[in-house]
């Protein structure tokens, strides 16, 4: 362990092991735990809160908690409490293969949520209480107010709302974090909310520290663990081809005057494809680039040292080991570029509307009248959760969504006739994306969006059928404004999930 970062010498009085502290917590008590994304999430508490529960049930006494964060965290939190059986309700993502398989078999109630809505439901009593916050900081000054970590996410209302805190003060984050975020405390309850004074994504609203009531603090654990840094697949031909496809796009909407040389801020998703679209912009014409998104990755940290990139703003960072160790390398440079905020902010609706955000988000599939699914497999198995998605594509300037056009080696396309589950409804797609080509669904009707769908984004190999289905729903639907026949719905899917052809 490095030299302790608890310089407040009342909260040094509440040092104590993950085990103690975890004694602190009581069966049923709902638990707002820091992390996003695998950074910033508290590294030893949950483990020892999982033996806890292990040895409660192991005397025959049922143990759970709620388990409440900022999006998905790691194995040794979500991971290590599913294992358990510790988890009565998780809100509001995940992306847990344990958590996902508890979710699907029914063991585990789970609530996916707008990650702008999560803060505000909270503040409103929707969630009933929140009896603890689990925190993990980067270090307490003299005075006890918290330098944040890698995440912000709803740490602010988490420490806030909670009746105990906990507070993991982990001494792998850099302490050259200091200064990089801005927490904003101007937020109100209707009827007395005002407007949120961000009128650039550069901008510093609010403070560079977290606060929290002392007489709250239960308990301080002293950590040195590092985030869950995942490394990103490099880009393949299907990823540089839909990163093309959008480039050659936003050339074209900057040749209509539509958006500006500099484009407009950029948001975009979790994954793979979204990070070769950022490597692809940094290849690109366009320079000057700003960014409003919920995650920092790979592609975004090489847009800022390439110079591309102007600013980033974010909740949290999502970056594989080389990145990380090229972020820290060079922290006080990128500490006056990016800007981490509370994800009730980054992923706020009215700021992302006014800002005139374009939104690059990612999906399982898309149905030919611009719907699309993120989030569940056949209609009824989670994979992940909306996470930010939905808070940017509604708001969006430009709302885009991408994915390779078929899945499971060619078995399976992810263009359908209609999703199994609907996210995104068709009024807030703007523009699907696969490797085979772009749909530009503005000012389109059903009937025109399914024509441009099947014969852009289609893969070849199921472009027939997709035809023959849209044909025959047109002859034969009682309607004909967006032509279904859905006793054939069920069957493309029941086909698709049997590896039957179409």
């Amino acid at each position: 362990m490095s030299e302790s970062r608890i310089h407040s010498s009342a909260l040094r009085n509440k040092i104590m092991s993950a085990d103690e502290a975890a004694r602190l917590i009581h069966n049923g008590a709902n638990v707002g735990m820091s992390g996003f994304t695998g950074s910033g999430y508290p590294k030893v508490l949950p483990s020892a809160l999982a033996r806890r529960i292990m040895a409660a049930n192991a005397e025959g006494d049922r143990f759970r908690v709620g388990v409440w964060t900022g999006a998905s965290t790691a194995p040794d939190l979500d991971g290590a409490l599913a294992a358990v059986d510790g988890i009565e309700m998780r809100l509001p993502y995940q992306s847990d293969p344990e958590c996902r398989k508890r979710i699907n078999a029914g063991e585990m109630e789970y609530i996916d949520i707008h990650l702008s809505h999560v803060a505000q439901f909270v503040w409103f009593g929707f969630l009933g209480k929140l009896d603890v916050a689990v925190v993990e900081v980067a270090g307490i000054l003299e005075d006890g107010r918290l330098v944040p970590s890698s995440s912000v996410g709803n740490n602010k209302t988490w420490l806030d709302q909670a009746d105990k805190v906990i507070l993991e003060v982990n001494s792998w984050q850099s302490p050259r974090l200091e200064g990089m975020h801005d927490i904003y405390y101007g937020t109100q309850l209707p009827p007395n909310r005002q407007p949120i004074p961000l009128i650039r994504p550069s901008d510093r609203i609010g403070e560079p520290y977290l606060r929290c009531d002392p007489d709250k603090i239960v308990a301080v654990v002293e950590t040195h663990s590092p985030d869950r840094n995942s490394a990103f697949t490099p880009p393949d031909q299907d990823s540089r081809r839909i990163a093309g496809h959008i480039i050659e796009f936003l050339q074209h909407e900057v040749k209509k005057g539509r958006l500006p040389a500099s484009l407009l801020p950029l948001q975009s998703g979790v994954g793979n494809i979204a990070n070769a679209v950022m490597a692809g912009l940094n290849e690109g014409p366009f320079e000057n680039l700003t960014a409003y998104t919920e995650v920092l990755q790979d592609g975004m940290l090489e847009m800022l040292k390439s110079g591309k990139l102007g600013c980033a703003s974010a909740t949290a960072f999502s970056l594989s080991n080389d990145a990380l160790a090229e972020l820290n390398a060079d922290l006080d440079r990128y500490r006056e570029r990016i800007i981490l905020r509370p994800q009730e902010i980054s992923n706020h609706p009215e700021v992302i509307r006014r800002l005139g955000v374009i939104a690059m988000n990612g999906m399982i599939e898309a149905d030919i009248y611009g719907n699309v699914n993120s989030t569940h497999v056949m209609g009824s198995k989670i994979m992940n959760g909306i996470g930010g998605s939905g808070d940017f594509a509604r708001n969006a300037y430009l709302s885009i969504f991408m994915t390779p056009s078929q899945a499971k080696g060619g078995a399976i396309s992810c263009i359908v006739p209609m999703v199994s589950h609907v996210d995104h409804t068709e009024h807030d797609v703007q523009v699907l994306v696969t490797e085979q080509g772009l749909a530009d669904l503005r000012g389109l009707s059903p009937r025109q969006r399914a024509k441009a769908v099947i014969e852009n984004c289609a893969h070849p190999n199921f472009r027939p059928a997709l035809r023959d289905y849209y044909n025959r729903a047109l002859a034969q639907s009682p309607g004909k404004h967006t032509p279904h026949l859905l006793e054939e719905v069920f069957n493309w899917h029941l086909s698709a999930l049997r590896g039957e052809p179409m």
